[in-house]
């Protein structure tokens, strides 16, 4: 008898503790959801700060639990629980990952349902939008309306995002509101429904004719269907009276959504936004597109200097294209220069006359020009050694005059280093030219922005060459040249 009572007394005292233990964990997750309802009802409310010193409590309360009650049944509710906290005070980084358990579980109640409402809302937020259907998925058959409605809304969103806007709109079908509202026309002008689009723009003008929001509508409709944006672009233009600094932006910005699918289209877009928005920003930032466009179709040096005067009065503005228009008309006077004056007499003629057309064609973007240089190099220096290395520049951006001047490449050239390259054999001399060329190309000003090849020295070692002085520079250990290097194409 004696014995059986400590025993007695011992097990009394483990089940006190054991209830005990579950009492204060019942406790802490009664606190916990209370604290949770709490937070929302000052949400409803409109006490954000409220709200968010009270969500902050349920991570702490939480957190505890887990701590204390590792092995509970209870875990994955407190871990529910803490994530949907996280969400709503915006830590979607910190909120994913007790957020993902519940897509391990079974789908119920209030809080299984919210949970997988703000797991899908972050995923959104982090770009994933396929994390982000699967969790609405789970709540777009909610018994709850208000939980039902928002999956739907956001897994359009979602659907959207994953290039599926016609089954977005099937998604947003009886929904009404304004975010329903602005979610179907981004994935009505996504399916590229322009008649339709245009049509629900003016009933969410009529709410919502904040000049940001349809700026992003844009940005958002363009990502899809340049041709829609660049029509809605055209309706909000005939609404009311624009800035001119905001129709003028909107329209440069059209036409450089355009530039692929329609450059027709595109080229009066800067047009119009050049004339429209003469003396603000995105009005010389059209205008500097239609100076590249000019570059683009020059042929000849001779018609540089119109450019290089347009780009001078844009440098002179001061506004956002000033640096890049003075950087542009840089280059185009050193093409120029180096283009008059690159005769037989000239001295070193042959390297300045290659690179003014390898500016030509990476700086100012002038392929017709380029192709042009480097032809005049075969023509006026044939004897160069670097008339072969022009030669296959050149057939890259005129294949016909390529065509017809392979018997040349092949005969005449067919010792050259850069020919050698090419059929991969040992190719002698050809890193002293390359290096003989780069140090040329550093002693003058347009070749400053040259990029510097691999193996090839800067200037002061050894020095630059003065004016009329040869300048071979011989490699003593004769290495194998690096293929890699300045070889054209």
């Amino acid at each position: 008898m004696s014995r059986a009572r400590p025993l007695a007394r011992v097990a009394q005292a483990a089940l006190a503790a054991l209830l005990l233990g579950g009492c204060v964990y019942y406790n802490g997750m009664y606190n916990a959801k209370r604290l949770a309802g709490s937070a929302r009802k000052a949400e409803r409310e409109g006490r954000t700060f409220e709200a968010n010193n009270l969500w902050g409590q349920v991570i702490t309360r939480a957190e505890s639990l887990v701590v204390r009650h590792p092995h509970s049944k209870y875990v994955e509710e407190a871990l529910t629980l803490k994530g949907i906290a996280l969400a709503r005070l915006g830590q979607c980084p910190d909120a994913v990952t007790p957020l993902a358990r519940v897509s391990a579980f079974v789908v119920e109640g209030e809080t299984g349902e919210e949970a997988a409402l703000a797991l899908g809302r972050c995923q959104l937020e982090l770009g994933d939008p396929v994390a982000a259907d699967l969790a609405f998925s789970h709540v777009v058959e909610s018994a709850d309306p208000a939980r039902r409605r928002d999956a739907r809304l956001y897994r359009a969103r979602a659907l959207r995002q994953l290039g599926r806007p016609e089954q977005a709109i099937l998604a947003l079908e009886g929904i009404g509101g304004p975010k329903a509202s602005e979610e179907r026309l981004l994935s009505l002008g996504a399916a590229g429904r322009e008649a339709e689009t245009l049509a629900l723009a003016d009933s969410v003008l009529a709410v919502n004719d904040s000049v940001r929001t349809w700026d992003s509508v844009l940005t958002i409709v363009g990502r899809h269907s340049p041709a829609t944006a660049s029509a809605l672009v055209d309706h909000l233009g005939s609404r009311g009276a624009l800035p001119v600094e905001i129709r003028a932006r909107r329209l440069y910005q059209d036409g450089e959504r355009l530039g692929a699918s329609d450059p027709t289209r595109a080229l009066d877009r800067f047009r119009r936004a050049a004339r429209i928005g003469g003396g603000t920003d995105p009005g010389d930032r059209a205008s500097l597109q239609l100076i590249r466009r000019d570059l683009a179709r020059t042929r000849a040096p001779s018609e540089l200097s119109s450019i290089a005067d347009s780009l001078g009065r844009l440098a002179a503005a001061g506004r956002s294209a000033t640096q890049e228009a003075r950087a542009l008309r840089q280059a185009v006077i050193a093409v120029r220069a180096a283009a008059d004056s690159s005769g037989t007499m000239a001295g070193q003629g042959d390297l300045r006359l290659f690179l003014a057309a390898e500016s030509a064609r990476d700086s100012l973007l002038a392929p017709a020009l380029a192709a042009g240089l480097f032809r005049q190099v075969v023509e006026t220096w044939p004897d160069s050694p670097y008339a072969p290395k022009a030669l296959l520049a050149g057939r890259v951006l005129d294949p016909e005059w390529g065509e017809a001047m392979r018997p040349l490449l092949e005969e005449r050239y067919a010792s050259s280093p850069y020919l050698a390259i090419l059929r991969g054999e040992d190719a002698t001399g050809y890193r002293e030219l390359e290096d003989s060329l780069q140090t040329y190309a550093f002693s003058t000003e347009a070749g400053r922005r040259r990029p510097a090849a691999p193996g090839v020295r800067r200037p002061g070692s050894p020095r630059s060459p003065a004016p009329g002085e040869p300048v071979i520079i011989r490699n003593p250990r004769n290495q194998r040249p690096d293929p890699s290097r300045g070889l054209e194409p």
